[in-house]
């Protein structure tokens, strides 16, 4: 059996497959994934689409670990129990902890998804200062123990900021290694752009989420383009509509998840855990145009972007202010 990478048309990625060669017998070595906060309802919706090889690929020998806090240990046994059930070739082993140091050791990916959840009454400061907590714990056993060439996703929000803490505390990881969720606010952009056309999201391309997680965030369609007849059509002008671009279009991807809530009584998770693989299998094999993320120079930028971008900038600043006064004394 030999590896190779095939490509779909059809496919914005790669997808390992195998084929008889008689040269070799090849497996490849498991990946060692980790998700936190492995009993919630994210990593519900997350945990199969990783396992059955949307992400990696369905013939990638993978390995889960699923890490949540000592009372959540019974829950997350029974999500052990459903995966077993699922009855996948390639899920080598899964493992279920409340251990930091177990669950970080050796891991090529981390998917950090639980966070302090927003309480009510609770005040903005209180929410960063406990996730300042565990964001810095985390960060601290990925330098400890995580392989050095770790991918480091954060999805717990406030997700920039603590990213942010787990970067600064795991000094000896590439800061290049560590992300955080914005692909679900940019699948929420093309969704809305190819509804309004009645194209399909795969035709939007090049929508950009500046700032921060939050209703801050500015979906910018700018610089978006749409395949339109055979030829890719900036935004502006297959949409005709720059009123809804510069308006309706942004407060629905801001309050998307808003929406989600009221009508669900529910965050968002299945839209969440689609966003996740896609930003995993994205870092990991690169998209289609290169297998490394790089900054964009020399967008133009106009005044009502610029005025956008420095609202949610404003808004990331400040949180970065306050998490570290916490990261200093946690």
């Amino acid at each position: 059996m030999v590896y190779t990478e095939t490509w779909s048309e059809a496919e914005e990625f790669p997808r390992p497959h195998y084929h008889d060669a008689r040269i070799l017998d090849f497996q490849p070595e498991p990946i060692r994934v980790l998700v936190t906060g492995a009993a919630g309802q994210i990593a519900y919706s997350l945990l199969y689409g990783i396992a059955k090889g949307d992400v990696f690929g369905i013939d990638q020998p993978l390995e889960l670990v699923l890490l949540d806090i000592a009372p959540m240990m019974t829950v997350l046994g029974g999500v052990v129990l459903e995966l077993q059930d699922c009855a996948l070739a390639h899920l080598k082993e899964v493992i279920a902890t409340d251990s930091e140091e177990v669950a970080f050791k050796n891991v090529d990916v981390a998917i950090l998804v639980g966070s302090m959840p927003r309480k009510e009454g609770m005040e903005r400061k209180d929410l960063l200062k406990a996730n300042v907590k565990i964001f810095k714990s985390q960060g601290a056993a990925l330098d400890k123990f995580a392989k050095k060439t770790v991918k480091v996703v954060v999805v717990g929000n406030p997700a920039n900021t603590n990213c942010l803490t787990a970067l600064k505390s795991a000094p000896s990881i590439p800061k290049e290694n560590f992300s955080c969720l914005t692909r679900l606010d940019h699948n929420r952009a093309r969704a809305q752009i190819s509804l309004k056309l009645n194209v399909t999201c795969s035709d939007v391309k090049n929508v950009i989420i500046w700032g921060n997680h939050s209703s801050t965030q500015y979906p910018d369609a700018s610089h978006a383009t749409v395949a339109i007849g055979g030829k890719d059509v900036p935004a502006y002008e297959a949409v005709k509509d720059d009123a809804w671009l510069k308006g309706g279009f942004i407060s629905t991807v801001q309050q998307r998840g808003a929406a989600v809530i009221q009508a669900r009584k529910l965050s968002s998770a299945m839209s969440a855990a689609k966003a996740i693989c896609d930003h995993v299998r994205d870092i990991w094999f690169g998209t289609p145009k290169g297998k490394n993320w790089k900054i964009v120079e020399g967008l133009k930028i106009d005044e009502f972007s610029r005025e956008k971008m420095e609202v949610t900038a404003k808004e990331l600043l400040e949180e970065k202010e306050t998490a570290f006064e916490f990261l200093s004394c946690a």
